[in-house]
């Protein structure tokens, strides 16, 4: 095996970060912009469960299964956070909300048009 099999250049001390695929600085990166308006396929239901694994046994309430742009997930990230009360991030299309706020988040979905189900136990 050599060097080059494993992907290439990664890091530049010229330009920064540089793309794995097209090996572009990521400020100049068109295959991240093809991969970020790229909306995940779904069936139209949006999964809220609360999860401890891998926290130290702090809740988290998950939503999955939103089938929006990055921008407009993380805006929805923001609207539930505001509506809990609460931090929380969005990574991977994936909504992650502090503490145990199942039930707020499935009715703030719901009022926002979106078909919720509860997930999990």
């Amino acid at each position: 095996m050599r060097l080059s099999d494993l992907g290439g250049l990664v890091y530049s001390t010229e330009s920064g970060r540089m793309c794995p695929t097209c090996r572009q600085p990521l400020a100049q990166c068109a295959c991240a912009a093809a991969r970020a308006a790229a909306v995940p396929a779904g069936d139209g239901i949006v999964r809220v469960s609360r999860e401890t694994k891998g926290r130290g046994g702090k809740a988290v309430t998950v939503v999955k299964g939103a089938a929006l742009p990055a921008a407009e997930l993380v805006q929805l990230g923001k609207q539930l956070k505001a509506a809990c009360g609460t931090g929380g991030t969005v990574k991977d299309g994936v909504i992650e909300v502090q503490g145990d706020h199942v039930e707020r988040v499935v009715q703030a979905l719901q009022s926002l048009g979106h078909r919720v189900k509860r997930a999990g136990g």
